[in-house]
């Protein structure tokens, strides 16, 4: 079921159980839901015309896409999502945090709300879950902007993720001490100063405890190295279905700072997409939304025009 108005009022204090207060003036948007097999998936749905669809990774949610919004919207219905588990999304503790059910809710709010014609804005796990999501509905989609992400095959993992895999220790450092989002602040920011007390607020509002941290955590169990992984095949899959989308407009946005996602990955899009346009932005980090988000978004109104 799919309500495009929530009971939930937009000054409201809480929504879905985070309190906004904090960081409400960074983020005014009504919240919208959508049943995503018993579990209620938020998302926001702005303006009018062409769709943006906007899709985050690990450890973020709809908020790291505001200032996007709030651009795009005057001229695009912009659709930004939170994954189950993360934002004001429900937070399931019987829930299977994998690649193939996050491709599933993306998917099936893509049939809800009968979706044709959309540019994917995809971050981080977003790639990979949204190109998942373009190649079953390949109709769909007509554009691409991706950032630091990834959507095919890799053994490629960072030390301070790796670590993080490691059973019990994993547990107690990202839903324990909230090493994996709180870390972000830092780790995945090159430009600090940009972080306020509002956005940092903002970021962290949703991860405020052991039992709401617990996607940030299977996010990372959920990275599929080899084989024997319950994800590798999904991924092998959405791997595949690159290949539909050679003659797409697709514009790759990279902040080459980002220790993650590093220019490796972005190497390999290339290859695969010969025809792409690319921004390589040297002084950005991660969170390129963060650190270059003027010529993020300058940029991308000359893709979309």
């Amino acid at each position: 079921m799919n309500e495009s108005k929530s009971s939930t009022n937009t000054h409201s204090n809480m929504t879905n159980g985070v309190r906004r207060t904090s960081f409400a003036d960074e983020y005014p948007f009504e919240p919208h839901w959508f049943d995503a097999g018993g579990h209620r998936l938020h998302y926001i749905d702005e303006g009018e015309g062409d769709v943006l669809l906007v899709v985050h990774g690990n450890p973020t949610w709809s908020f790291a896409w505001r200032n996007l919004v709030k651009e795009f919207s005057k001229t695009h219905r912009v659709i930004a999502v939170d994954h189950i588990g993360c934002g004001f999304s429900d937070k399931p503790h019987s829930y299977d945090y994998l690649l193939k059910n996050h491709v599933n809710n993306l998917e099936n709010l893509l049939k809800e709300l009968d979706l044709s014609n959309v540019t994917l804005v995809a971050h981080d796990w977003g790639g990979a879950i949204g190109m998942g999501a373009a190649g079953r509905n390949p109709e769909r989609f007509s554009k691409f902007v991706l950032m630091n992400t990834a959507a095919f095959r890799s053994k490629q993992i960072p030390l301070r993720i790796a670590v993080c895999r490691i059973p019990v220790f994993g547990a107690i450092a990202i839903r324990g001490f909230n090493a994996f989002a709180a870390a972000a602040q830092t780790m995945a920011v090159e430009n600090r100063r940009r972080m306020t007390k509002s956005i940092r607020n903002g970021y962290l509002a949703p991860y405020n405890n052991w039992a709401n941290r617990i996607a940030t955590h299977q996010f990372v169990l959920d990275i599929p190295l080899s084989p024997s992984h319950p994800s590798y095949d999904e991924l092998t899959k959405i791997e595949r279905g690159l290949e539909q989308f050679k003659q797409n407009p697709v514009l790759f946005v990279w902040g080459e700072k980002d220790w993650c996602f590093t220019t490796a990955f972005l190497d390999e899009f290339e290859q695969r997409f010969p025809a792409a346009e690319t921004l390589r932005i040297p002084d950005a980090g991660h969170y390129v939304f963060e650190d270059a988000c003027d010529q993020l978004i300058e940029r991308m109104k000359t893709f979309l025009a």
